[in-house]
């Protein structure tokens, strides 16, 4: 009973890698076996698709035959021969499967099973190295990209991945032309557009835009990059007077130099120059023109938090209200101090007699 339970959750499991591969229309663990046409038509399929992409390397001398599909006489044992002869190629771990007796492996519960699920895993890995990019031995001498070009391209691959995964769209294969992934792009968007609300992604700039138009926009960039900067310089230097507070402790003495050691690299990455571009302001939606208080209930929302929620006990004094502190009231002093006589520094009040 255990093991019928097993193999029927192997043989799902198996199903989901195949429908994720692309093939529809799994038998079911009850058709497998070699006797079943839709079986070896299926391991047929997942052959092909090896040989088609390359992981399946045999020698094609004397008009090597391909997997067959047909149903005459002799077919099983002529798709059993070179099924174990794909496997082999494929250095399947599978012994029983790859050796001369193959139709009895097969006839033995759960061997088709685990046949489809090496086929599988091994069409997954065929895929998935099919999207690294071949290596060119032209180019191999030549140096890499480096500097600002080097990162320029890295970001652009960054956010076109980043596209693609918010889009739902597998990455290209390489090769791919740039129109052809352009028009993916768009005809994907163009699907999504409709199912958002009315009035949803409006435009900022929704004008044309002419040589004076754009010289405009360039005046705005320029005045966003100097206003961003401005601003970065202030928060900047309110971070280095607030490390720089953390100095000032007796304990931080012993502990300066691993300050400094986790503080400098992240310091020296974060510069005042702004990175908005003319693309930032054509993307720039209708929606960032309205402002929203940042406590208002819809900015709560995405900024509301635990320990909002935590109250605050009782704390010291640290007074700072100058108006209930009392004015210093002057000091007397006796006349006769020390044997009487004006002395420095005691205050006298009264009017002085003027001289006649």
């Amino acid at each position: 009973m255990e093991g019928e339970e097993a193999r029927a959750r192997e043989g799902a499991a198996v199903a989901r890698d195949l429908l994720a591969l692309g093939y529809e229309g799994f038998p079911g663990t009850a058709a497998l076996g070699p006797l079943c046409p839709d079986f070896r038509a299926l391991c047929a399929r997942l052959m092909a698709e090896l040989e088609t992409l390359g992981a399946v390397k045999r020698e094609r001398e004397g008009g090597a035959e391909v997997l067959s599909l047909s149903d005459g006489p002799g077919t099983e044992e002529e798709v059993l021969r070179q099924l174990a002869g794909r496997l082999r190629a494929l250095h399947c771990p599978d012994r029983a499967l790859c050796g001369g007796d193959c139709a009895t492996a097969l006839r033995e519960p759960g061997a088709c099973l685990r046949l489809l699920r090496f086929l599988c895993t091994e069409l997954q890995a065929a895929r998935l190295l099919r999207l690294r990019p071949p290596l060119d031995p032209s180019l191999a001498a030549l140096p890499p990209p480096s500097g600002k070009e080097a990162e320029e391209g890295a970001g652009m691959v960054q956010e076109l991945i980043l596209t693609l995964q918010a889009l739902g769209l597998p990455r290209p294969t390489p090769g791919t032309p740039a129109s052809r992934l352009l028009w993916d792009l768009h005809a994907k968007i163009s699907e999504l557009l409709p199912s958002l609300p009315p009035g949803s992604l409006q435009p900022l700039l929704s004008y044309s835009l002419d040589a004076p138009r754009w010289e405009a926009l360039e005046s705005l960039c320029q005045s966003l990059r100097d206003q961003y900067c401005c601003r970065r310089c202030l928060l900047l230097k309110r971070l280095d007077l607030t490390t720089s507070s953390f100095h000032w402790s007796d304990r931080a003495e012993a502990q300066g130099e691993a300050m400094k050691a986790v503080l400098i690299p992240v310091r020296e990455a974060l510069t005042p120059e702004s990175d908005v571009s003319i693309a930032h302001i054509l993307a720039a939606r209708a929606d960032l023109s309205r402002l929203v208080p940042a406590t208002s209930k819809a900015a709560r929302q995405g900024t509301c938090c635990a320990i909002n929620k935590v109250l605050m006990g009782n704390v010291p004094d640290r007074g700072g209200r100058p108006n209930e502190l009392e004015a210093p009231m002057p000091t007397w002093q006796s006349r006769r101090q020390d044997g009487g006589g004006r002395k420095a520094g005691c205050q006298y009040w009264g009017r002085k007699k003027k001289k006649k």
